[in-house]
């Protein structure tokens, strides 16, 4: 199969770790085992991550050096697509023994430039603070912030994904055997002028969505979503949590998940499903489980018996 696995933010810098390379890497070599499992049974891969953490890390550096000279975030999301593909690409080399070549694209994605995203940001990135230290970060550099569980952290227009131009550029990577690092945190987002050319733009796309665009547009057979949490829950987070082990696209929608945890993950998985594929959201270090069907949950509009 042609497997699209895109790997959390979460599962590559964990809430408490400081945002440093070595504790990146140690992540990073956990993952790349993770992802090896799945290519050495003989299905092929394509990669893709997330870079909250360290897109918003990269714009606090550029502050602190000069602030009214500072990188825009289409910039900053290309820096961290190179800086973590090549992490990703060199300890799964490492892990495969160096037999298979894995290749890291820096990946375009053209989104809406009168997406109502822009005038309502709800991605988190960077670091999180406490409540005042935010607010106070918010009113010196002109940043919207929200809550993300108990902290809070700057948010950032996260527009839909509508193309990915490199298509064909992955598609003469995969025709010559090459394992694909690309569209990571979503993709450079860019759109189109009038005259057909792109251009960068202001934000940062939900790892997710772009995910499931690729994946159904490149004609993955399955999409895996992976992340710290070992499925869907029901009631997350209460004494009467629930793991859903499986669920079709109607019923993934009908659920109420936050917006900036588990929710994107199921819409993305629902939007991938409802073009054909199958999916899976948990624990990456089940990554290969999950494809097989013995952990995570399985989202898929077949019926049960054939899943």
């Amino acid at each position: 199969m042609l497997v699209v696995a895109a790997v959390g933010g979460n599962a590559l810098l964990q809430r408490a770790e400081p945002l440093t390379a070595q504790a990146q890497r140690a992540n990073v070599k956990t993952a790349a085992a993770a992802l090896a499992r799945v290519v050495r049974v003989g299905h092929r891969l394509i990669v893709t991550h997330g870079n909250g953490p360290q897109v918003g890390l990269l714009a606090l550096q550029g502050a602190a050096y000069r602030p009214d000279e500072t990188f825009p975030l289409d910039v900053l999301g290309a820096e961290t697509e190179g800086m973590i593909g090549y992490l990703i690409e060199q300890e799964l080399e490492n892990a495969l023994g160096h037999d298979h070549a894995v290749a890291t694209l820096l990946t375009q994605v053209v989104v809406d430039a009168q997406d109502p995203a822009f005038g309502n940001p709800t991605k988190f990135v960077g670091p999180v603070y406490s409540q005042e230290d935010a607010q106070a970060r918010a009113a010196a550099a002109g940043w919207s912030i929200a809550r993300d569980g108990a902290d809070w952290r700057r948010v950032v227009p996260s527009p839909r994904p509508i193309e990915i131009p490199d298509l064909r550029v992955v598609r003469m990577l995969l025709d010559q055997g090459v394992i694909v690092i690309c569209a990571g945190g979503g993709g450079i987002p860019v759109v189109r002028r009038a005259d057909d050319s792109i251009v960068g733009i202001e934000a940062v796309i939900d790892k997710d969505a772009a995910s499931a665009l690729l994946a159904a547009d490149i004609g993955a057979d399955a999409l895996l979503l992976l992340t710290d949490v070992d499925a869907v829950y029901d009631g997350f987070g209460t004494d009467a949590a629930t793991p859903l082990r499986m669920l079709t696209s109607e019923e993934g929608r009908k659920l109420d998940l936050p917006d900036g945890s588990m929710g994107p993950k199921l819409t993305a998985a629902c939007d991938f499903v409802d073009r054909g594929g199958i999916a899976g959201i948990g624990r990456l270090a089940d990554a290969l489980e999950i494809l097989d069907g013995t952990a995570g949950t399985h989202v898929s509009n077949k019926p049960f018996e054939d899943r």
